[in-house]
């Protein structure tokens, strides 16, 4: 039997003609009020039936957690909280939940840590907050594209298993068929990769910035959207080892047009999620501003979660060279009272998260984009300045975040290219193909990489990444 979504029903007017919906049962009160969420939205549906004209054996069944299907007359609702519930002329369990087992799980109706949710990672979906996270999460991935296909890009898809390291960073999950119990090795030692599926060493992507790379010189404006892995060992709130990234790439573009992508992108995608997602926004503002009624006034938020979203929407975001950021840095009070768990004391140091969300948090009080950063703590693809020290990269920081995007002109001169991987000890046969790209009509182009999670993050206010994922994948823990 067709069944209409419980979002759609509760935009219906009541009606003489029968619905029917389907989901999981959130309570049953008095044998008599069902409500029933079927994920559609954060609203629940009452059904109201007459317990007198139901088989007992039915009316059992109908425990949290049930899957349920009703079918009645969509009516004015006689309570508080709806404006329409269905009177309920025909309930059929489709699956029972035992309720000495339910009472062992996030389905019961007592209140949980997000610890304790994480640990029940398959149930906890079912769970208003992260129905609420999941739904924002899925509308965000929509806008991500929606952008980029309006603005004229190209999706492409870099590979996930690949034999280079765009960021040289070296913290890569290796790819291997082979028996790890029995590996052939070399004449010095080293495991023979020769021998191999691939027949070299291969891992999983870092980013798929330098294949996107290869297809702005052809297509123009592409972007990449797709899963992304680090071997960090970083027990924090703001990493995981699997997260999805979003990456951009665009021909005759240079810094400054990468800057004002980046700004025009996230304020697109922000506002949808504030003009498509208002209950469930609603309802995370509300969970944020209980949870902040134990903590001391000094410690809560200076605006709500909504209105946090449309001040980044509304305001252009502050552009500061890296050396300013410095200056300001040194000057501050917690780095000259020593309040800085990594104290700035001279130019070229790398700016940690407690120093990004200082100057969004506390000296602009606004977004922020850094540029110009050193050579030295930036990855060997970024324009080299006139200078010789700096670099074309930027930043762009946001408050409770820190860093949310990263990008940079890339370099499009071979032979500084060239010189720039060699002092990098990166390894020119293993990179020819980018190298070539500089000799085939080279040209200025630009492009950026966001952390989805870190953005559905900023935008659902969840203070822990491992929460706007489904399944968070960090150190010590692959479950699920």
């Amino acid at each position: 039997m067709k069944h209409t979504a419980i979002s759609q029903i509760l935009k219906m007017e009541p009606s003489l003609h029968e619905v029917t919906v389907k989901g999981w049962v959130r309570s049953f009160r008095s044998n008599r009020f069902i409500a029933v969420n079927d994920g559609s939205t954060i609203h629940n549906l009452q059904c109201v039936i007459d317990f007198s004209t139901f088989d007992e054996e039915v009316l059992k069944q109908i425990t949290t957690g049930a899957a349920i299907e009703v079918t009645g007359q969509l009516v004015e609702s006689q309570g508080q909280g709806q404006s329409v519930e269905i009177q309920a002329s025909s309930v059929r369990v489709l699956g029972t939940a035992d309720p000495e087992e339910v009472k062992l799980t996030i389905l019961s109706p007592k209140r949980h840590t997000l610890e304790k949710l994480r640990e029940q990672a398959h149930l906890r979906v079912r769970t208003n907050t992260f129905g609420a996270v999941m739904r924002l999460r899925s509308k965000l991935a929509f806008a991500v594209h929606q952008y980029f296909q309006n603005n004229g890009f190209y999706y492409m898809n870099a590979p996930i298993i690949t034999g280079s390291d765009a960021e040289g960073a070296g913290e890569m999950f290796k790819v291997t068929a082979m028996d790890l119990k029995n590996t052939k090795k070399t004449e010095d030692g080293k495991v023979d990769f020769s021998e191999d599926f691939f027949e070299k060493e291969t891992n999983l992507t870092v980013s798929g910035q330098l294949e996107a790379e290869t297809y702005a010189m052809g297509l123009g404006k592409v972007y990449t959207f797709g899963p992304t892995f680090r071997a960090e060992n970083s027990n924090t709130s703001r990493h995981l080892a699997e997260f999805w990234m979003i990456e951009p790439e665009i021909a005759f573009c240079d810094l400054h047009g990468n800057m004002d992508l980046a700004e025009d992108f996230i304020k697109y995608v922000v506002k949808y999620a504030l003009d498509n997602c208002q209950d469930d926004l609603e309802f995370l503002e509300n969970r944020l501003l209980d949870e902040e009624k134990s903590k001391p006034q000094a410690e809560r938020s200076e605006m709500t979660l909504r209105d946090k979203l449309s001040f980044i929407v509304d305001n252009n975001f502050k552009r500061v060279s890296y050396t300013e950021a410095i200056d300001i840095l040194k000057r501050s009070k917690p780095n000259q009272k020593k309040k800085f768990k990594y104290i700035i004391e001279e130019w070229g140091a790398d700016l940690q998260s407690e120093h990004e969300r200082y100057l969004v948090e506390k000296h602009f009080k606004c977004p922020v984009i850094l540029f110009d950063y050193p050579a030295t703590i930036k990855a060997f693809y970024m324009r080299l300045n006139d200078d010789g020290k700096t670099v074309r990269a930027m930043d762009v920081l946001f408050p409770g975040i820190g860093e949310i995007v990263g990008g940079s002109q890339r370099e499009e001169r071979y032979d500084v290219l060239k010189e720039k991987m060699k002092a990098m000890d990166i390894s020119e046969e293993e990179l020819y193909w980018y190298l070539d790209l500089r000799k085939f009509g080279t040209c200025v182009h630009s492009g950026f990489g966001l952390g989805f999670e870190r953005l559905v993050q900023f935008v659902t206010g969840m203070g822990n990444i491992r929460d706007v994922i489904p399944y968070p994948r960090t150190p010590g823990n692959a479950a699920f």
